[in-house]
Formats: structure tokens, C-alpha cells, sequence
């Protein structure tokens, strides 16, 4: 089910996100108290507000973007693919830390060997009943194709990402069935080209700023759907459109800090259906 989850894997901050996070953006300079205090909310809403069991990896310095998880990994029930990020520098938060993290949640892992592929995580679209992969300049067709051989219960369509770091750097899913989408050339041109390789019709949610287009849903037992999304100070236009979302449960969250450094609300977090304990 599209958003369904009881565990999260999140990471610490670690203060070389600073100085020497991979940045596409010129966003400024991080300010590593501020983005701390942002991130341990973030944490805060899925561990205290939404109950989920949140296994949090501890920081690592020599990995400066170690803390957008989502790069890292794509879990489908009881799968869990292990990425092979674009950017060189980040293997070693996947053979690392993540894969052990996985392993631990009884997950039956895949790693991706093939020296061709490349695939982040944050170029990978899961609607609940296919997946749209970017091809970006961080992922390619192969990975796509090894993600295609990894999860064969479900469609992979393939979607060209030129202007964005990822895909998912305009879009998301905001529901079961709701892709949310910004409202920029590019984001216009990569639903288009959804549309037209799905067989199923999405409602969508047209976002007036690409980046807040990027937002966590959930669907919690006992909560329904949840909505995270970027804050009314940050993006007012935008927030305005999730509020008007009679049927979820919103919760603004801001992102100032590491946006700077590409980071958006679903990169720090895998989210795990699975009921087994930690």
C-alpha cells in the first residue's frame, strides 16, 4: 500500500554537510545548529507525533551527505535494493551503515554490483502499484533496469530528468493515488511523460514551487493519511495548495537548511512497512 509504514531509517547530521555536501544548488552557507534543530523535528514528528519505530543511524564525517537516506536504498515490502549512488563519493553510505541497518529490520537485501548502474534513491517514484525511475545525471538505464529485476511484481517506466538534481526534486506521491507536482517546465514535461507510460489514471496536485512539490506521505494505522510538507514561511503559495486537503492529516515542516544542499523532506528518511519489532 502506497505510504503504508511502521519504521523509518533516518541518519544523524554530520557537521562536514557544511562544508563539503555535493550541491547543484548555490544555496549558502548551512548552518549546522539550524539544520540539527530542523532535522531532530523532522525526527521528532515520525518517532513521537506518528509512532513509528525509528531505527536512527549515527553520523558519519567522512560522509558529508550521509544523512539524505533515501539515495541509499529503495525498500518495496519485503525487498530492500541497495543503491549504487551517481556521485562516487557516496558509495560508502550504502556498503556500510545501510546495509547493515536493513539486514537488521530482516529485510531481504539486494545489492547492486554492476559497475554500469548508477540509481539514487531520490530518482525512484513508487506510486504503490509501479515505479517511475529519473534518468538523471546520477542515475541511469541499467540501474534502472536492475531496479525492474529486483521488484518484477510491478511496471518500471523510465522518465528523463534534465533541469533537477532528481526526479523527485518535483514530485512525489501526496496520496494514494495523487502525485504531487511542481509547476515548472521541466516537472510539467516529466508527468507528461508519466501519463503517457502508466496505464492508470493518478489525480495530480500541481505545486506553484518545484521544490515544496517534493513531500512524505504516510499512511499510518489509526491516523490515516499523513502529509508532511514544507512550511507556509518557506513556501506560502504552496502550503496554501496542501491545505486544501480536507482528508489529510498536515504537518508543515521546514527544510531552509538543507536545501542549500539539494536535500528535500523525503531524502531523509527510507520508509519500511513491515510489523516485525526492532
Amino acid at each position: 500500500r502506497q505510504g503504508a509504514a511502521h519504521h523509518a531509517v533516518v541518519r544523524a547530521l554530520p557537521e562536514s554537510v557544511c562544508q563539503q555536501a555535493l550541491r547543484v544548488e548555490k544555496g549558502g552557507a548551512v548552518d549546522f545548529a539550524r539544520a540539527e534543530r530542523e532535522h531532530q523535528l523532522y525526527v521528532g514528528v515520525l518517532r513521537h507525533k506518528l509512532g513509528l519505530q525509528v531505527l536512527e543511524l549515527p553520523a558519519d564525517e567522512s560522509l558529508p551527505d550521509c544523512v539524505f537516506v533515501e539515495d541509499a536504498a529503495v525498500v518495496c515490502e519485503e525487498t530492500a535494493l541497495l543503491t549504487r549512488p551517481g556521485a562516487p563519493s557516496r558509495r560508502k553510505e550504502v556498503t556500510e551503515a545501510m546495509k547493515i541497518a536493513l539486514e537488521s529490520l530482516n529485510l531481504n537485501v539486494v545489492e547492486m554490483t554492476d559497475e554500469n548502474a548508477t540509481l539514487d534513491g531520490g530518482d525512484v517514484l513508487f506510486t504503490g502499484r509501479e515505479f517511475f525511475v529519473g534518468l538523471s545525471k546520477r542515475t541511469n538505464q541499467r540501474g534502472a533496469e536492475i531496479l525492474a529485476d529486483t521488484f518484477k511484481d510491478y511496471a518500471v517506466s523510465t522518465v528523463p530528468v534534465h533541469d533537477s538534481l532528481h526526479l523527485k526534486s518535483f514530485c512525489s506521491m501526496a496520496g494514494p493515488n495523487l502525485i504531487a507536482i511542481g509547476s515548472s517546465e521541466g516537472a510539467q514535461k516529466a508527468l507528461k511523460t508519466m501519463q503517457q507510460m502508466s496505464d492508470h489514471r493518478y489525480d495530480k496536485l500541481t505545486i506553484p514551487d518545484d521544490a515544496a512539490a517534493n513531500c512524505l506521505y504516510l499512511n499510518i494505522p489509526n491516523k490515516g493519511h499523513v502529509l508532511l510538507h514544507r512550511a507556509p514561511e518557506e513556501y506560502p503559495e504552496s502550503a496554501k495548495v496542501f491545505e486544501k486537503l480536507k482528508d489529510h492529516m498536515l504537518i508543515p515542516i521546514a527544510n531552509i537548511e538543507l536545501q542549500k544542499v539539494d536535500g528535500a523532506l523525503t531524502c531523509c528518511c527510507i520508509l519500511i512497512n513491515k510489523t516485525s519489532e526492532l
